[in-house]
């Protein structure tokens, strides 16, 4: 029995880390985007980097976990999708959520509109770390949207156990960022500006990829294009999401 128990728990075992390594490998990577940034900005000055690491841990730890955390309502919708059989409704699911997130990122975009007051009054950074924190923040705001449309996308292919595109994606846009960073802040001198806008590049890219490979036609029966039931029922839509957001934040 207990050589039985043993098999069948490693068997479980490979399949989980089967799904879950791809899973937490793209989420390394994608974090590991933000730390290049800064990596960067560290040879240009102790206030430039201090500036971009306030608004990444803050504003951009902040706006990064509402929005996972509303992503995250899929888990749950396109898990029961799966399991009942019905994958049209996936794609609806990923267009509400886009609408969503999407509104959610554009009710903070003032946090980055205003870091600058924010950091430096309500949240006591110094003074010279809050202004350039500023400018660098509201460079950084197309990141927002970047976020509002990745979210529901990875859902999607997770619940599909298209892990390893995720990664694939993720790890070429990483290397991509890469280069680009050094390019901008490097070799043209653009400074914050430079990082910030290497940053946004390098997220729509990711954004775009998945993008693709989703309207490729390897979905056929998940994704049928877009649909006006994108709009139904977006008020229980929004409660769902409010509530994963809520219970990712307490975990």
């Amino acid at each position: 029995v207990m050589r039985t128990l043993a098999t069948k728990s490693w068997e479980e075992s490979k399949l989980l880390w089967r799904l879950a390594f791809p899973a937490v490998l793209t989420e390394v990577f994608q974090f590991s985007i933000g730390f290049v940034t800064a990596s960067f900005v560290g040879h240009i000055g102790v206030v430039e980097l201090a500036a971009v690491t306030v608004v990444e841990s803050i504003l951009e730890g902040f706006a990064y976990g509402v929005l996972f955390g509303m992503g995250c309502a899929l888990d749950t919708l396109c898990g029961q999708a799966v399991g009942a059989g019905q994958l049209d409704l996936l794609g609806v699911y990923v267009q509400q959520s886009w609408i969503v997130c999407g509104a959610a990122a554009v009710a903070l975009t003032p946090a980055y509109a205003f870091a600058t007051p924010i950091l430096g009054s309500l949240l006591r950074q110094p003074a010279a770390v809050a202004v350039a924190a500023g400018p660098y923040a509201r460079w950084a705001i197309p990141r927002l949207l970047a976020h509002a449309a990745n979210f529901p996308l990875q859902k999607f292919f997770q619940t599909q156990s298209r892990v390893w595109a995720l990664t694939a994606i993720t790890g070429a846009a990483l290397a991509i960022h890469v280069a680009l960073t050094y390019v901008a802040v490097n070799r043209l001198g653009y400074g914050l500006r430079g990082a910030a806008v290497a940053g946004n590049v390098s997220y729509w890219l990711i954004d775009a990829a998945q993008f693709a490979y989703l309207v490729s036609g390897r979905f056929p029966e998940a994704w049928m294009g877009f649909s006006v039931l994108a709009f139904r029922n977006l008020a229980a839509f929004v409660k769902i999401s409010l509530v994963s957001a809520a219970m990712i934040w307490l975990v």
